[in-house]
């Protein structure tokens, strides 16, 4: 008997345990039955809702593409859209200031975001809704002096803009610092060499810090987005008709609570699903850097020994020629 056959041949006769060779992953029995039990109650769960009268799906199905539902719906949209436009550039102003070296900047912006994100966000809708209580008539004055314009409070602040100074001021507090988070993600090397080729401050933010942070800016951002579409709900407390004021309204008059409070349920959920796919693909956009540097083949030399070049980022140097 050769060497290897002894090897390979157990004491016993039998095959020998250290053979790795036809080894397979053993089968997970209590793994299995978890699953099993897991699925059990999921499905249990849903034929009880399904079949529970309670829930009125009849009425759900019916309202589901009600015209005031619908107009609630796009205003939840627009809210959205047009909170999150404004919070986003206001949040990066912040988040500027907050990194600027300039005191004043810095103590103002770390000011604005203490307060509103000190603060509930329902309370500073009301606070702007009633804003007339503290100032019925909103100037232009030079200071101590005469008054240029002068406007009623009252005309100005309307549910709509009182929902959209609310969500958007707040919605800029967390930007800001989200993105501030962003741009110190950022390898501090990267705005040195934009300044050693003679790039401005703000033409290095835009073309090459900006764009790298991105990777951390953008999964937060998704999250705070799909925040936003639910905070939009709170501005039925000042009679703006969104979602849930239109869903309100509607179960006034025919005190069916429930089915349609899941109208608005699923709406939302419809929404925030078309959101986290978006998100996804968003993601994927600005990681295939990443995902490119860790497919590329190791260059040649000494394995795991990092290749220092004098030369400035190709990107950088790409720039700054322009």
């Amino acid at each position: 008997m050769s060497a290897s056959d002894h090897k390979s041949a157990s004491p016993s006769g039998g095959a020998d345990p250290r053979d790795v060779v036809n080894a397979h992953k053993p089968f997970r029995t209590d793994r299995l039955v978890l699953w099993a039990l897991t699925v059990g109650i999921a499905a249990n769960f849903a034929w009880i809702v399904a079949n529970n009268e309670n829930f009125g799906w009849p009425v759900v199905a019916q309202y589901f593409f009600d015209p005031t539902v619908i107009s609630g719906l796009y205003v939840s949209l627009g809210l959205t859209v047009v909170a999150m436009l404004i919070g986003i550039a206001l949040g990066l102003l912040l988040a500027i200031a907050r990194l600027s070296s300039d005191r004043l900047a810095h103590s103002l912006a770390g000011l604005y975001i203490w307060f509103f994100r000190g603060t509930p966000l329902l309370v500073q809708l009301i606070f702007w809704y009633n804003l007339s209580t503290l100032f019925p008539s909103i100037s232009i004055t030079v200071p101590f002096g005469p008054t240029l314009a002068s406007w009623d409070t009252n005309s100005v602040i309307t549910p709509m803009t009182a929902a959209i100074v609310g969500l958007a001021l707040n919605e800029a507090a967390y930007m800001a610092e989200i993105i501030r988070g962003g741009l110190l993600s950022v390898d501090r090397g990267q705005a040195e060499t934009a300044e050693a080729f003679g790039m401005t401050r703000a033409r290095a933010l835009r073309r090459i810090i900006i764009p790298q942070a991105m990777r951390s800016i953008v999964p937060p951002t998704g999250n705070q987005l799909i925040s936003m579409i639910k905070a939009t709900s709170l501005v039925s407390v000042i009679a703006m008709a969104d979602l849930l004021y239109s869903v309100q309204s509607i179960y006034n008059r025919t005190f069916e609570i429930i089915p349609m409070l899941l109208v608005a349920v699923v709406w939302y959920l419809l929404i925030t699903s078309i959101l986290n796919i978006g998100q996804g693909y968003i993601e994927r956009y600005y990681s295939r850097g990443d995902r490119r540097s860790s497919s590329a083949p190791k260059p040649a030399g000494q394995a795991g020994t990092p290749i220092v070049s004098d030369s400035p980022s190709p990107v950088i140097a790409q720039e700054a020629s322009h």
